[in-house]
């Protein structure tokens, strides 16, 4: 499958399921390849899963539910995989925890380290041109603060340049807004390859490290060396209960190295990547199989969400961010005409604030 890499790189599946194709059928499934998915799902969390107690317990439950007939009413793939990946995600307690129905999965074996072909790695450059590499707007707000809406962090030899470009464009800017209302995750290098653009040349920073149980080793993630465009002003990242997974990691990262004010809502609350795996009969799982671990807090997000210092629902957190940059801005200028055209435009109903893009919970 084109995108197996990028799956099994990233910190959860939320960021790339607009990419993914699901097929369209939705066959009868039978009693009997239910309880075979079941008993492979099973098998699979306990070799993989980040917490093995967690795991030995989920699979022990979904095999009594699977022998009581739990989900004998759903008679169709899909409808299984819903039920399934819903009783899952409960007994687990993990966001991240997926199963679904796609026939044209194919699981990336232990030996597969050669990468991708290059119709692959077109297919994902295309595919990432086309989702404009995660970046759905750069625009420059009156009273010049920069603004980026971020979807997703894809692979980042993809979307590096793209960063770029964008912090390019923003690098005039007297403070910036980073959107990731509608981010539902990616690669955990692309988090820090743009993280990276807040920070001073030479001020390397350890973001985050992530512990994987099945090489039993904890791989370090510092701000990267090569990053051109650098940005040292105030920094706002705003949020909502969408956000997910590597835009979680984005927020908390900046949040627990005091380079950012987050503004919005509390995230979703997945902190634990993983890689997707085959169940057999079309069905596929993704199962953690690992944990970020903050250098800063020795902790992360999972469950609890990333908390902003400024709590506010998610279609006024622009505008609430975008009045603070300007405020403390205009606090901090010399020039009056110039301090009080900011202060001017910090009203609920200016002009400058009519500016400020709307946005659609991603759910609705």
């Amino acid at each position: 499958m084109i995108f197996r890499l990028f799956l099994s790189l990233a910190l959860g599946l939320a960021a790339v399921q607009p990419l993914l194709a699901q097929a369209e059928a939705d066959p009868a499934i039978t009693e009997a390849d239910k309880a075979d998915v079941v008993r492979t799902l099973a098998e699979k969390l306990r070799a993989n899963y980040v917490f093995p107690d967690i795991a030995e317990r989920a699979a022990d439950e979904l095999i009594r539910r699977s022998k009581d007939g739990a989900w004998a009413q759903f008679e169709t793939a899909k409808a299984f995989a819903d039920a399934l990946r819903s009783d899952l995600r409960e007994l687990g307690n993990d966001r991240h925890l997926q199963v679904r129905y796609d026939p044209s999965f194919v699981e990336m074996s232990p030996g597969d380290s050669g990468g991708p072909s290059e119709e692959e790695t077109a297919q994902m450059r295309r595919e990432m041109a086309s989702n404009a590499y995660g970046i759905q707007r750069v625009a420059r707000l009156p009273g010049n603060i920069g603004y980026i809406d971020v979807r997703f962090f894809g692979p980042t030899e993809f979307v590096a340049p793209a960063y770029e470009s964008a912090m390019r464009l923003l690098q005039g800017s007297d403070a910036i807004i980073v959107d990731l209302r509608s981010n539902g995750g990616g690669d955990p290098d692309s988090v820090a390859q743009l993280a990276s653009h807040f920070f001073a040349q030479g001020d390397e920073r350890h973001l985050n490290s992530i512990y994987s149980r099945i090489e039993d080793t904890t791989r370090d993630f510092w701000t990267v060396r090569s990053v051109e465009s650098r940005f040292t002003g105030p920094v706002y990242v705003v949020t909502s209960d969408y956000t997910f997974s590597g835009g979680e990691e984005f927020a908390y990262d900046l949040q627990a190295q005091e380079r950012a004010t987050l503004v919005g809502e509390t995230t979703g609350g997945g902190a634990n990547p993983g890689a997707p795996l085959s169940l057999g009969h079309g069905f596929y799982a993704f199962i953690p199989t690992g944990r970020a671990i903050n250098p800063i807090t020795k902790t992360n997000w999972e469950h609890v969400g990333v908390v902003p210092e400024h709590s506010i629902e998610a279609e006024r957190a622009l505008q609430s961010a975008y009045a603070m940059a300007l405020r403390k801005l205009s606090t901090s200028h010399d020039d009056s005409d110039r301090r009080e055209k900011l202060e001017s435009f910090a009203q609920p109903n200016s002009d400058a604030m009519q500016m400020v893009p709307d946005w659609k919970h991603p759910r609705e």
